[in-house]
C-alpha cells in the first residue's frame, strides 16, 4: 500500500506543486489556532443574579434598619430659618412664652388655678400651636414675604401677651389672698 502511495504521489507530483492553498488560507487557520489557544470563557449569569438579588436585599434591610433606629427629625422652618435677627427675635419670644408656661404650672400646683380654668389653658394654647403650625407653612412657601414675617412676629407677640396678662392677674389675686391671709391672722 505504502508503494500505491508513493506512485500516486509521484505521477501526480505536478498538480500537487501547482495548487495553491484557497486565498484567504492563512488567515482563517491562524484564526482558529488562536481560538484554540484561548478557551472561551462562558459567564453563567445564573450565581451573578442570585448575589447580586442578596446584595439588593442586605442594602434594603440595613437602610429600613437605618430608618427604624435613626429616624431623621423634621426640621421646622421658622423665623430663624431666614436670618439671625429674627433668630434672636424668635429666642426671646419662644423663652418668655416658656417662662409664662412654667409660671403657670406653678400657680396650678399652688392651687390658684381651677381645673376649668387650666382645661380653657390648653384650648387655648391648642390654637395657638395650630396657629403656629399655620404660620410655619406660609412662612416655608414664602420665606421672603413680609406679610407672613410679620404676621409670625404678631404671632409671638400676641402669644407672649396673653400669657403675661394671665400670669399678672393670677399673681395679683394669689398676692390678695395673702394679704387677706395675713389681716385675719
Amino acid at each position: 500500500m505504502n508503494d500505491e502511495l508513493e506512485r500516486l504521489i509521484i505521477n501526480n507530483r505536478t498538480s500537487f506543486q501547482d495548487e495553491e492553498p484557497p486565498e484567504g488560507h492563512f488567515e482563517r487557520f491562524e484564526a482558529k489556532l488562536q481560538k484554540a489557544a484561548k478557551p472561551a470563557r462562558k459567564i453563567y449569569f445564573q450565581p451573578v443574579l442570585k448575589i447580586a438579588a442578596i446584595v439588593v436585599l442586605a442594602l434594603l434591610a440595613v437602610n429600613q434598619a437605618r430608618i427604624y433606629f435613626f429616624p431623621e427629625k423634621k426640621t421646622e422652618f421658622s423665623l430663624g430659618s431666614i436670618s439671625e435677627e429674627y433668630r434672636e427675635v424668635e429666642f426671646y419670644y419662644t423663652n418668655a412664652i416658656q417662662l409664662g408656661m412654667i409660671q403657670w404650672e406653678k400657680l396650678k400646683n399652688d392651687g390658684m388655678i381651677s381645673k376649668s380654668e387650666d382645661q380653657i389653658m390648653q384650648k387655648e394654647q391648642a390654637e395657638f400651636d395650630q396657629m403656629y403650625q399655620k404660620l410655619q407653612e406660609d412662612l416655608k412657601a414664602n420665606p421672603d414675604d413680609e406679610r407672613v414675617i410679620n404676621a409670625m412676629l404678631e404671632y409671638y407677640q400676641a402669644r407672649m401677651n396673653v400669657m403675661t396678662i394671665i400670669i399678672n392677674k393670677l399673681q395679683e389675686v394669689k398676692q390678695q389672698k395673702y394679704e387677706n391671709n395675713e389681716i385675719e391672722i
